[in-house]
């Protein structure tokens, strides 16, 4: 159920960068107001993974789950109903909310299905996985469907249908044994979470990794647009070819984490991202055409594995809640990162400008992990909370 909740909203939310130039066109948007179809629900998961998702520790995993299921499935069924762009942003904004709430409660129940630390990281990077192949099929059906002159907001329709089945599902299915703790569950002692070093340090990591995975999605298409080299047809699949590398290394995660410390594969795997942008700005975009599409593969495991190791520094009572304000700094990031990086694209007059931005992220990155495999500042911490 976990897994096919991934896939259905990743098919929406990664489909946004196809969607785009289609509402420019339809609806004569600037490129900035066109940015509202991705920066609203990033906005809207973030804020509702960060004052609600406490809930899922309060009320439990299940009603959280139905709850957000059934606001998602009814937003998406609302796209028949208008055509305007206003209209469109709006749904989208509830689909967001819709996901913050799901997702929180969804990530909090992984906790509880899982045996220790490393049970629920190989699990987290499964569930990773089925994003990474609804964000593969999202762009997909709608590149389909607009070479078939099928309007792209039908997308919704499906993914409404599919939420409608899990709703079911979600209601039907027998859940672990939760004993929730009244002590956990106030919005004041959820944000006191944002003092916690191990919260903070973990959100703050996440936020570096998703403003270098979000530059290759939303602007890696705009660095590519001029090339006219013999492999134009590989730039124009640029962006599917990073979805689907970073889809299959989310599914090995699992065989290399058995082999591997975590902390040593994060190391090497950002340094290895870091080396992929700091290589395309220096040698250009005809290297930027391979190695940007690449960083996938490395990326795959960064962010389940860091959100896993982030909410098992806590006690499944504070699951919810940890996984809210780590979900509030993704989707902060994924509004914000593109957004600056269109700035200095906007003052360069080239979008490369943005890129150096994000290798500066990748640079930060690189050096957190390196940071946390040589002193493992979480390892004692993480062991308490298996024992």
């Amino acid at each position: 159920m976990t897994y096919l909740m991934f896939f259905v909203f990743a098919m929406t939310t990664d489909a946004v960068g196809v969607i785009i130039p289609q509402v420019m066109a339809d609806y004569q948007l600037s490129m900035f107001q066109a940015s509202a179809f991705h920066y609203v629900p990033m906005v809207a998961i973030g804020l509702a993974g960060l004052l609600l998702g406490r809930l899922a520790d309060k009320l439990g995993r299940k009603k959280l789950i139905i709850a957000g299921l059934l606001l998602y499935s009814l937003s998406c069924y609302a796209f028949i109903a208008g055509d305007s762009a206003l209209f469109f942003i709006l749904l989208m904004g509830l689909c967001g909310l819709a996901i913050g709430i799901f997702k929180t409660a969804a990530l909090a129940l992984i906790g509880d299905i899982s045996r220790d630390s490393h049970g629920h990281t190989r699990t987290m990077n499964t569930v990773e996985g089925f994003f990474a192949l609804g964000a593969i099929a999202g762009p997909a059906l709608v590149t389909w469907m607009i070479a078939a002159s099928i309007h792209w907001k039908q997308l919704y329709l499906l993914a409404g249908l599919l939420c409608t089945v899990l709703v079911i599902i979600a209601a039907r299915m027998p859940y672990p044994p939760y004993q929730a703790s009244a002590e956990q569950v106030s919005l004041r002692q959820s944000m006191r979470l944002l003092k916690d070093r191990y919260a903070m340090g973990f959100s703050l990591a996440i936020a570096l990794y998703v403003s270098c995975e979000v530059a290759i999605f939303v602007w890696l298409p705009t660095l590519l647009a001029d090339y006219s080299g013999r492999f134009a047809l590989l730039a124009l699949h640029a962006v599917t070819i990073f979805f689907i590398l970073r889809a299959l290394g989310r599914f090995l995660a699992s065989l290399i984490l058995r082999h591997f410390c975590w902390s040593s594969v994060m190391a090497v795997f950002t340094a290895l991202i870091f080396l992929c942008f700091a290589l395309s700005m220096l040698l250009g975009r005809d290297w930027a055409l391979w190695l940007m599409p690449l960083s996938g593969l490395f990326m795959s495991m960064i962010y389940p594995t860091l959100n896993s190791k982030g909410i098992s520094c806590f006690p499944r009572q504070q699951h919810g809640a940890v996984a809210g304000l780590i979900l509030a700094f993704t989707a902060l990031a994924a509004a914000v990162a593109p957004a600056l990086m269109a700035l200095l694209g906007d003052l360069a007059g080239d979008v490369v400008a943005g890129f150096y931005l994000a290798t500066f992220f990748a640079a930060l990155l690189a050096a957190l992990m390196l940071y946390n495999w040589l002193a493992q500042p979480a390892k004692a911490q993480l062991e308490k909370m298996s024992s």
